[in-house]
């Protein structure tokens, strides 16, 4: 069995986390997972916005999640048990992760951010 890669946090950078999160099933999983407060299993996600995940896509997207240092993993028997880092890179980019997951609600709820309203031109 492969041990599991994660990064310290001053290897964690806000490419890698804007990259890992640039995919919408990947924003919704973290999403899902900073707001459950406890670890959680990976087949707790075979379902992520009204979708059905295969467990090969799922692994691979915890790994992305894992390697960007946005979670850390621990196997429990023949499950990984998944938690946020949010703590810890919050120390290291203040900000960014409410930020981005802000964004990705509105985004979830169809709606704009404050003060970005469309003109008559239907422009921003």
């Amino acid at each position: 069995m492969k041990p599991l890669i994660h990064p310290s946090i001053d290897d964690i950078t806000v490419e890698g986390i804007l990259h890992a999160l640039s995919d919408p099933v990947r924003a919704a999983i973290y999403a899902d997972l900073a707001g459950a407060g406890c670890a959680q299993t990976c087949t707790a996600f075979a379902q992520v916005s009204d979708r059905e995940i295969p467990k090969s896509t799922l692994s691979q997207h915890f790994r992305t999640l894992r390697e960007a240092g946005l979670i850390r993993s621990e196997r429990q028997g023949v499950e990984m048990r998944n938690t946020t880092r949010c703590a810890e890179i919050e120390q290291r980019f203040p900000g960014l992760l409410p930020a981005i997951m802000n964004a990705h609600r509105l985004q979830r709820e169809g709606r704009r951010p404050a003060g970005r309203r469309k003109s008559a031109t239907g422009k921003a």
